[in-house]
């Protein structure tokens, strides 16, 4: 459809046209994920398969020193002059064989103890964490009934140190291939007749050219240690019987495979049911509590900025103390000022009202959450709007106004387009961030009202608090790994699709 055609098209036909062409379009934002997603791998299998080239070239074309560098790190920088680097090269292999031999290799085998007896019926296969040989032997053994604790592996350490030594053994493939390029670069330079740099010349072009490798050194290790590390420990967990019956080290967990997966999504019908009810909900509460905000808070900008009104920087003030003062604060008083006998239920009953169950109800509770969010949220957006609007062009008004344009038509025509336009990062972030909104569950409603029929949560729960209860409340760690997995599966894709398919994404010259 052309640009003529849509625009002698009513109001209605274009909202029907445009959410037509959002769900059309679905497929096809997909399809460019996935795409990319190949393209990635496609790069990266690549770029393995030129290392693994290298690798070899290097070692073919490679002299003696660099050879012997594949075996003794740094050896072929010693022998090509390089005697400071090379011994940098040569401890951190020192210090790689040490670390796995007197720690790292234990836990690599560790992973996975095979036929350990926990109970008189039970022998399991894949326990994480080596039972002593005594406590093996035993013809019945149960973790909790071993004294001496100490003894015994904490399946916890295992996994986690098992997860640190891969990243450890990732880390030190990369310095080995470094090793070994350093290595044939300083060949090529001998053979050149050049001589190759000092250590500490070196050294000093980690404050000139190569500055941005020392800024960024320390930031990545805290990304590796803080980040990377416990996501992939998550992940792990996911796949184990970590619970309330498994508390290492008391009592030892193990791999079950995809069985948690599995009883969220169909085996076990409290799990599954209530995994259902609560991701509807947080799917409706991220929508209403995203674009709630978003568009009353573009209204409250308009208004503020209208010629007609004066003191608008009061009017700001006034709205910005409400996102001044900490949110938690905010919802806490909301949450004693609307509980049945709160201030507000008890001046309705002496005007001689019914109490409203502002929170203890489900269906009252679920508004009541998305209209205080309206309260801590609005004066966001109205600071963003407000600045996006004083950047319009003036002439694009005075033009509109000269054609016979209304207020409403400037408005749908000119100044949404443009706020949406720049907004629509934000938008997405907001989105993403409403699923994960703690704070307004929390210290509002604590989940509640929690029906029987729920699985330790409550009707107004969202993923990420119902996440919350599972890991503080009922030690339920494995099926709480599987939420935060899906939590992000459903921001990452909702995230990219959206943003796939806006003008912010297909247009970004529009505005410029």
């Amino acid at each position: 459809m052309n640009f003529l055609d849509y625009a002698q098209m009513t109001t209605g036909q274009k909202i029907a046209y445009n959410i037509k062409s959002f769900f059309t379009g679905i497929p096809g934002a997909i399809a460019k994920i996935f795409a990319a997603i190949g393209g990635f791998f496609k790069g990266l299998f690549t770029l393995i398969g030129k290392g693994f080239a290298g690798y070899g070239e290097r070692f073919v074309k490679g002299d003696a020193g660099t050879k012997l560098s594949y075996v003794i790190m740094g050896a072929g920088n010693m022998m090509h002059g390089q005697i400071g680097k090379g011994l940098v090269f040569l401890a951190v292999e020192a210090a790689y064989i040490i670390y796995m031999i007197n720690f790292g290799l234990s836990y690599i085998t560790k992973i996975y103890s095979t036929n350990v007896q926990v109970d008189e019926n039970t022998v399991v296969s894949g326990v994480i964490g080596k039972i002593p040989p005594q406590y093996e032997e035993d013809p019945i053994f149960h973790a909790r009934s071993v004294t001496n604790l100490d003894t015994l592996d904490d399946s916890n350490k295992v996994l986690l140190f098992f997860v640190m030594t891969v990243l450890v053994c990732i880390a030190f493939l990369a310095i080995y291939v470094t090793n070994t390029k350093s290595a044939y670069a300083t060949q090529q330079i001998k053979e050149s007749g050049k001589k190759p740099i000092g250590f500490m010349a070196e050294m000093k072009t980690f404050l000139d050219e190569r500055f941005h490798v020392t800024l960024l050194t320390i930031p990545v290790l805290g990304l590796l240690v803080f980040t990377v590390l416990p996501i992939i420990f998550t992940i792990f967990m996911a796949f184990t019987n970590y619970d309330k019956e498994h508390q290492p080290p008391g009592n030892m967990y193990w791999w079950v495979g995809f069985k948690n997966f599995a009883d969220i999504f169909y085996s076990n019908p409290d799990k599954s049911a209530t995994f259902g009810k609560i991701l509807v909900w947080t799917i409706v509460w991220a929508i209403f509590a995203t674009f709630t905000n978003y568009i009353f808070g573009i209204i409250l900008a308009l208004l503020i900025n209208k010629k007609e009104i004066k003191f608008k920087g009061f009017w700001r003030t006034m709205f910005v103390v409400t996102a001044a003062v900490p949110q938690f604060v905010t919802l806490l008083i909301c949450s004693l000022l609307l509980a049945d006998s709160g201030p507000v239920n008890e001046t309705l009953n002496s005007l001689g009202l019914a109490t409203i169950p502002f929170l203890s109800d489900a269906g009252w509770a679920r508004v009541t959450v998305i209209v205080v969010n309206m309260w801590v949220g609005i004066p966001y957006t109205m600071l963003i709007s407000s600045g996006l609007l004083m950047n319009i062009p003036e002439d694009l008004y005075e033009s509109a106004r000269i054609d016979g344009a209304n207020a409403f038509q400037q408005f749908t025509k000119i100044t949404f387009p443009y706020i949406f336009f720049v907004t629509t990062p934000y938008l997405i972030t907001t989105f993403v961030g409403n699923i994960n909104n703690f704070n307004v569950i929390y210290f509002l409603t604590g989940g509640g009202p929690s029906p029987a029929e729920y699985y330790k949560a409550g009707q107004t729960d969202l993923l990420v608090t119902w996440l919350y209860k599972l890991t503080t409340v009922s030690s339920d760690f494995n099926l709480a790994s599987v939420i935060g997995i899906i939590v992000f599966v459903i921001c990452a894709t909702g995230s990219l699709i959206t943003f796939n398919m806006s003008k912010a994404s297909k247009n970004e010259e529009e505005f410029s």
